[in-house]
């Protein structure tokens, strides 16, 4: 059942075995686990099916800090949560990954990747890629696939698979159709309310932007909200505990990460498509290809005392021809788009709900007429670039190639969310995003791009530049920012004076509370956590099966 508080009106009180906050896939996963069992669930999101600007202003904030983040476009209210314009990429972390690193302060689960391996099993079909074999902090390469890439004992590939699966659209109905499963929309949770002593949770609020309140009452609740509204959720809920749920020693909102991106300079010369075709992600095989990821050793890291890293190859054009244009552009009418980790999500809300607009239908067609008519006048180029796309070359020339660098970033607990004096339409409180980087981050990106840079163009043949601000001490002018994986503000840790939260996810000394999602992860090694996620919330539905 779906009730929309925009739409309808709410029950002054919802009762429930268990309540999740947040219906993107941490939610979404914990939800199916009890789908169509004796367990009552209620599934609390914010937005509506789609992305909408009004609910969306929930999330703005302001941001301080190392690098460039913006807390309102990094992330989406709605059913799917930010799936809704993810790439789709799917990889587990490694055992290197969750172990502690000596030169990595802070670093290291409380669980070994044997912990997780039988759920990132189950993930897979979750995702749609149940086809595709695991292995140790990757998948296995499908027979037949080739990695045509550099070679080196610095560097080494892991490969990655895409999925097609977009949460708000795959589960939507079955959410819909359960009998034991209440969804409800445009429902905002503004406080946990805390019995005596916060030593557990009697209820919480629930308010929507129409004005409906409504209290919602479970034996059970879990916090998935993502990684900054997880830890502003705890930090509101401050009636009992002064300094917020579950922060007794201070650690709600601390330890924020994110996989700071960066290009780290160009390679110019040379033949550029040996170290750009085989990193190239327009093609792949049937709905859910795998790609290969060119990434630091585990031997390279542990030497230079460094965190992980990988870099992303992107040929830069020189002039396109106008044929090829025009060829590109017909193409782009008849395609859906492809998203991967490289976009932002500037401009996402606008295009989820386009309006229907007449005259710009008309000038399309006019414009898709005069592309065809502009490859059909230039079909000796377009013939050009088929011709050397079939021989292994750019369909255009590469002016240069940009490197492109994203990384795992340091623990740091001065790197947090807290909240601030503005407050939002429904009179919460802010978050103000401090992220901060350490000295080892810096470390690693210049460390990263010597050793990328050296190996790109040997395999090239090409020669390699970094970047200026590499070099710059004072990092004021560093173009570094956030790709949306919001992770570490309630790691996981087995003593309270370390985490928020215990090796079961339970806020420690909460006994009903606990949370999922990638603020959990005490490190995010550099893989896209969301297939980490949904193993992760498959790993808490077992153990509150125990306790339902």
């Amino acid at each position: 059942m779906i009730l929309d508080a925009n739409s309808a009106p709410l029950p002054s009180r919802i009762d429930a075995d268990l309540c999740i906050v947040g219906a993107g896939p941490a939610g979404i996963a914990l939800a199916r686990s009890w789908l169509n069992t004796p367990v009552n669930v209620c599934l609390v999101e914010g937005g509506g099916h789609r992305p909408e600007s009004l609910s969306q202003s929930l999330y703005e904030g302001a941001a301080v800090g190392d690098g460039r983040f913006d807390p309102v476009r990094s992330r989406l209210r709605a059913l799917g949560g930010s799936t809704h314009v993810w790439g789709g990429g799917c990889i587990p972390l490694s055992n290197g990954d969750l172990s502690r690193r000596t030169w990595v302060p802070n670093s290291g689960w409380p669980l070994a990747y044997e912990a997780l391996q039988p759920f990132y099993e189950r993930a897979r079909e979750t995702f749609g890629i149940g086809h595709h074999a695991l292995a140790d902090g990757s998948f296995l390469q499908q027979d037949g696939q080739e990695t045509r890439a550099v070679v080196s004992e610095l560097l080494e590939h892991r490969t990655f698979v895409r999925s097609p699966v977009f949460f708000g659209e795959a589960f939507r109905d079955e959410l819909a159709q359960a009998r034991n499963v209440t969804l409800l929309l445009h429902a905002n949770v503004t406080s946990l309310d805390a019995g005596p002593e916060a030593t557990h949770v009697e209820s919480l609020t629930i308010r929507s932007l129409s004005g409906q309140t409504t209290r919602l009452v479970a034996r059970q609740y879990v916090l998935a909200c993502g990684g900054i509204e997880n830890a502003r959720l705890l930090l509101l809920s401050n009636d009992v505990a002064p300094e917020g749920l579950g922060n007794r020693h201070g650690l709600v909102g601390r330890y924020f990460m994110d996989h700071p991106t960066c290009r780290l300079g160009t390679l110019q010369g040379g033949v550029p498509e040996r170290v750009t075709r085989p990193y190239d992600r327009t093609g792949g095989r049937g709905p859910t290809p795998s790609y290969p990821e060119l990434c630091l050793s585990d031997a390279a890291r542990a030497h230079y005392g460094l965190l992980n890293a990988r870099v992303r190859p992107f040929a830069v054009e020189g002039a396109v021809p106008a044929g090829v244009r025009a060829l590109r552009e017909l193409r782009r009418a008849f395609r859906k788009p492809t998203h991967d980790e490289a976009m932002t999500l500037d401009g996402q809300l606008e295009s989820a709900q386009p309006a229907v607009d007449a005259s710009r239908t008309d000038r399309s067609i006019t414009a898709l007429g005069k592309a065809v008519a502009t490859a059909g006048l230039h079909s000796g180029q377009v013939a050009r670039a088929w011709y050397r796309k079939r021989h292994g070359k750019l369909p255009v020339a590469a002016e240069r190639v940009d490197v492109v660098g994203y990384f795992e970033q340091a623990p740091n607990p001065d790197s947090r969310i807290r909240l601030g004096d503005e407050r939002d339409a429904l009179g919460q409180r802010k978050v103000v995003v401090d992220w901060r980087l350490t000295d080892l981050d810096w470390h690693t990106y210049r460390m990263s791009a010597t050793i990328f840079g050296s190996e790109l163009a040997k395999a090239s043949a090409g020669r390699f530049t970094p970047d200026a601000w590499l070099a710059d001490d004072a990092r004021s002018d560093a173009p570094i920012h956030g790709t949306a994986h919001h992770m570490g503000t309630t790691r996981m840790a087995s003593s309270a004076r370390e985490g928020v939260v215990d090796l079961d996810a339970r806020v420690h000394g909460v006994a009903n509370l606990h949370v999922a999602g990638s603020s959990v992860f005490p490190t995010g090694g550099w893989a896209f956590p969301t297939f980490t996620i949904v193993a992760m919330s498959l790993r808490l539905a077992e153990h509150l099966h125990v306790i339902l």
